[in-house]
């Protein structure tokens, strides 16, 4: 039986990856608390970023989502915020160059406080403890109390993504991705990276660029000093994305005003479930995280229920599958997809279906697989006629050591030197950089 959709509909379904809060009553205080609260994004931005989906669907520009695996509370400080926006700023511009195209930025960060767990028990110095499961819900403290889901948690995580938000706008309108001053979004450490002197010259090329057009117009370029930035994270912990739901002025519908872009992981991506009931209502852009767990008749009811009107810009589908499974498995879901009509944004998410676990215990990720499955990604959609339109990558500005491969040649025996990531491994500064550079040799080939 079909359900009328509003939002709290999604109760009515299994919710998967939810947490079992001890406290029914201060779930929804802090739920009704959350939800008299401004919003942290506008209708009219989430409607922009719909148009430049619908272009990039189109092969009219391509999409860079990058952020951090799971955001800490306690990591909302200027330092590491600015070095995030650096690097999405370098990597964006590093492609188009590439691509000859405009690039949408969409950051994995301002709300990626929530994560999925394979289990809902973990081992932590021998002691049996339910898992961590982001810091919107519970704490990484090895101890039973701190594990306990606490709904106040919520609003904690609203207040950091809102000051993350106003630091990003302040940064981004004050000028600090001016194209005439690329020195300013450099990052100290990673001076002497292998492919710095590479990103150097292909900036100042951009740079020389736009100083002669300036000198031949006699003017200053408009919106050369500064940048659209949009927001995305997983809209895991649906109490949250509920709170933050609602009806705006002058537009029809419901919008998810805590993000620009929310999108299902491939754990909570049953067209059956509480996660794709909540989000089949909401007008913003929404992504679907997939790989080999959906056949495409799966995907084409995911297209139905999401996207019923086929409009361009509204589905995003997030493919992962690892590097060597990606040519076999990738295909048959693109060619579903063309062959029935349906409109799609597709982007490659390198990262997750390339992770193993070293004989030393530690998660990492191998930089020639992601590659690997990258370029493969870009050959599948060309054969089948189809268009990667962006990629999805998690990274961060610290000199962290979680990734091996790259420039540097980091190995299994490196990982324990700075190793910081609670959850999922990340390419640091350097790998980021040079990634963003062979995709722009891909771009430019095609």
């Amino acid at each position: 039986m079909a359900i009328e959709w509003n939002p709290g509909s999604w109760q009515l379904l299994p919710a998967l990856q939810q947490p079992s809060y001890p406290d029914a009553a201060a779930l929804e205080n802090a739920r009704a608390e959350l939800a008299a609260l401004p919003p942290l994004v506008t209708s009219w931005e989430v409607a922009s970023l719909r148009q430049q989906f619908a272009r990039a669907e189109a092969g009219q520009c391509f999409v860079l989502q990058a952020g951090d695996c799971a955001e800490r509370f306690s990591e909302c400080t200027s330092p590491r915020i600015t070095n995030q926006l650096k690097i999405l700023i370098q990597m964006s511009l590093v492609l188009v160059q590439g691509s000859k195209k405009p690039v949408v930025r969409v950051g994995r960060f301002a709300g990626q406080y929530a994560k999925p767990r394979s289990s809902d028990f973990e081992t932590v110095n021998g002691i049996r403890l339910p898992s961590y499961r982001g810091d919107l819900i519970n704490s990484t403290e090895p101890a039973l109390q701190a594990r306990i889901p606490d709904p106040q948690r919520m609003l904690r995580g609203y207040e950091r993504a809102a000051l993350t938000l106003n630091f990003i706008r302040a940064l981004v309108k004050g000028g600090f991705a001016d194209l005439h001053h690329p020195e300013y979004f450099d990052l100290d450490w990673s001076l002497q990276s292998p492919k710095a002197e590479e990103y150097r010259r292909l900036v100042h090329s951009i740079t020389d660029s736009l100083c002669f057009m300036e000198n031949i117009l006699g003017t200053s370029a408009g919106g050369s000093d500064r940048i659209d930035f949009f927001t995305s994270h997983e809209a895991l912990l649906l109490p949250y994305e509920q709170a933050q739901t609602r009806r705006v002025p002058h537009r029809p519908g419901w919008f998810n005003l805590s993000t620009h872009f929310p999108w299902i992981g491939i754990r909570t991506a049953s067209p059956d479930g509480a996660h794709v009931e909540y989000m089949r209502g909401i007008a913003n852009p929404i992504g679907v995280k997939t790989g080999a767990a959906h056949s495409p008749d799966q995907l084409l009811r995911l297209c139905d229920l999401l996207n019923p009107a086929n409009e361009s810009g509204r589905l995003v589908f997030i493919h992962r599958f690892g590097a060597d499974k990606i040519e076999a498995q990738l295909p048959p879901l693109v060619r579903a997809l063309r062959e029935n009509g349906r409109n799609a944004l597709w982007v490659c998410d390198p990262m997750h279906g390339n992770t193993r676990t070293t004989a030393s215990g530690f998660k990492t990720r191998g930089f020639d697989d992601i590659e690997a499955e990258l370029g493969r990604a870009f050959d599948v959609h060309s054969a089948c006629g189809s268009t990667l339109g962006g990629i999805h990558i998690e990274l961060t500005g610290e000199n962290v050591t979680e990734c091996t491969g790259g420039a540097r040649g980091l190995s299994d025996d490196d990982l324990h030197r700075a190793y910081k990531s609670e959850v999922d491994p990340r390419l640091n500064y350097e790998q980021s950089l040079e990634l963003a550079l062979l995709t722009a040799r891909k771009l430019s080939r095609s």
